[in-house]
C-alpha cells in the first residue's frame, strides 16, 4: 500500500471533465506517482496505453453500464496491464536491467499481461492458470504468444496458483532471481485502475459534487481496490457495490464481521472470478483501519460499521448469473457476459432495496469487464445470439498454441523458473 493516498482538490475535479480518458490518466497518475517518472514521459505512455474506447451505455433512467472491453485482449485488465507494463519497461531500459513476471490467473489478467508485456526487451513472463477453469478464447489468448511469454496450465485452482506464485516470492533459492508480479499484489496494477472510475464520473455526473454508485463484479479484489483508492483521492462515491459470484466470502463477511475463506473455491460461469480468498481484501480491511494476515486471519478488527454503511455485498449464483443476461437482454437489448451480468445482477438488487429512497434519480454505473465474444457458448444457450468477434480477437482460434501442462507442485514451478530466467 501506498504510505499515503494524495487527495485532488475541486480544481482537478474541474479540470477533468470532458478530458479525454488518456488525459484523465495522466491527471491521477501524476498525482499518485508523481516526481517518479518525468511529466512528459508519463503523458507519452498514458497515450500509448490508451488509445481505445471507454463506452458508456444508458441501461434506464440515470444507470450505465462501462464496458472495458474496448482494449486489445478485450478485458478490463487491459487498463492495468497496459500502464504497468509501460512503466516497468520505463525503469528497466534506464539502467538496462532485466526482470521475470511472475504471474497467476484465473481469465483475463493473464491475456492481458502476456498482450501487455509480449516483446518487451527487459522483461521475461511466467504465466501460471488453473487448465480446467478458464475458458479457450481466454487461454488461446495466453499460449497464441512466444518471444519471452511463458505459459503453465496448472492441476488445480486459481488459489493454487497465486499460492505457488506467492511462495515463489519468498524462496530463498530464487532470491538472486529478479521477480516481480503483475498481479493484483503488485500496486501497480491498482493504481491505474482507480481512473477509469474518474472516467466514468467525469463523463456523467451533472457537477462535481453529485455522488456516484459502482457496482464492481469482484474476484480477487483488485477491482474495487481501484475504486477505493479513487474515493481516497476525493472521488464522490457514494456506494461500492460488491458483487461476487457463489464465492461468498466477502458479502458473508460483511454481514456478519467473521471472515472465513472458501476453499476450495467454487468454479463459476464467471470464472475470472472464482477466487476463495481474495489477496486484496488485506487492503480493503487495511483502508477500514484493520489488519489481516497473509492466511485472512484478522489481527486487528477494521471499522466493520464504516465497511457496511460504504459497501453493499451480495453472491449472486450460476443460475442468478444467466437469468440476469437473460432478463437483460429481453429488457433492454443488453448483451452482458458472465462478469458483467454479476455485476449488473448487483446493481438490481441494490435498486430493488434503495431506489424507493431516492425515485432512481441517483447515477449509478455498473462494470462490464469482458467481451461477450469471449463467452459464446453461454450467450449462444441463454439467448441465442452469436456475439460478434472485435478484432483483438478475430482469428485466434487458428493460431498455433505454446504452453506446458504442470502438477500443482511447488518445487517443479522452482525448477521451471530456474531454467527460463
Amino acid at each position: 500500500m501506498p504510505a499515503s493516498i494524495p487527495e485532488l482538490g475541486r480544481d482537478k475535479f474541474s479540470e477533468i471533465s470532458g478530458k479525454e480518458y488518456h488525459e484523465i490518466a495522466y491527471l491521477v497518475l501524476n498525482e499518485l506517482i508523481g516526481g517518479e517518472v518525468h511529466s512528459n514521459d508519463l503523458a507519452d505512455i498514458c497515450r500509448d496505453a490508451y488509445h481505445f474506447e471507454v463506452p458508456l451505455e444508458k441501461v434506464h433512467n440515470r444507470n450505465y453500464i462501462m464496458r472495458l472491453d474496448r482494449g486489445p485482449t478485450a478485458s478490463f485488465k487491459d487498463f492495468a496491464a497496459r500502464m504497468m507494463s509501460r512503466l516497468m519497461q520505463h525503469f528497466l531500459s534506464q539502467g538496462n536491467q532485466q526482470l521475470i513476471i511472475l504471474t497467476a490467473t484465473s481469465g483475463d489478467t493473464g491475456s492481458a499481461v502476456a498482450s501487455a508485456f509480449h516483446g518487451l526487451r527487459n522483461i521475461k513472463v511466467i504465466i501460471l492458470y488453473p487448465e480446467k477453469e478458464v475458458s479457450a478464447m481466454q487461454r488461446k489468448q495466453m499460449t497464441t504468444l512466444d518471444d519471452n511469454i511463458n505459459v503453465i496450465a496448472i492441476d488445480g485452482k486459481f488459489d493454487d496458483c497465486q499460492r505457488l506464485v506467492k511462495q515463489a516470492f519468498v524462496d530463498p533459492e530464487l532470491s538472486w532471481i529478479p521477480l516481480s508480479s503483475a498481479n493484483s499484489i503488485n500496486i501497480g496494477r491498482l493504481l491505474p485502475q482507480s481512473v477509469y472510475y474518474f472516467y466514468a464520473w467525469s463523463r456523467l455526473a451533472q457537477d462535481i459534487d453529485e455522488e456516484i454508485i459502482f457496482s464492481v463484479p469482484s474476484g480477487n479484489f483488485g477491482n474495487l481496490m481501484g475504486g477505493l483508492i479513487a474515493r481516497q483521492m476525493g472521488l464522490p462515491v457514494k456506494k461500492f457495490i460488491i458483487s461476487t459470484n457463489e464465492n461468498d466470502e466477502v458479502p458473508e463477511f460483511l454481514k456478519s464481521g467473521i471472515y472465513e475463506s472458501v476453499n476450495p473455491s467454487k468454479n463459476c460461469i464467471s470464472s475470472a472470478m472464482n477466487v476463495g480468498h481474495p489477496s486484496n481484501l488485506a487492503r480493503v480491511v487495511a483502508l477500514y483501519g484493520g489488519m489481516m494476515d497473509e492466511k485472512g486471519a484478522i489481527l486487528r478488527e477494521p471499522d466493520i460499521n464504516r465497511m457496511r454503511q460504504e459497501l453493499f455485498g451480495i453472491s449472486v449464483t450460476d443460475y442468478e448469473t444467466r437469468l440476469t443476461i437473460s432478463e437483460a437482454y429481453k429488457n433492454y437489448g443488453l448483451v452482458l457476459e458472465p462478469h458483467g451480468a454479476v455485476a449488473w445482477r448487483g446493481t438490481v438488487e441494490y435498486l430493488r432495496q434503495y431506489q424507493t429512497e431516492d425515485g432512481g434519480r441517483n447515477l449509478s454505473v455498473s462494470l462490464e469487464t469482458a467481451h461477450p465474444a469471449k463467452f459464446p457458448d453461454e450467450l449462444r444457450r441463454i439467448i441465442n445470439i452469436e456475439p460478434p468477434l472485435p478484432d483483438s480477437l478475430a482469428g485466434i482460434e487458428n493460431k498455433a498454441e505454446n504452453y506446458v501442462k504442470m502438477e500443482n507442485n511447488y518445487e517443479m514451478l522452482r525448477s521451471f523458473i530456474k531454467k527460463h530466467c
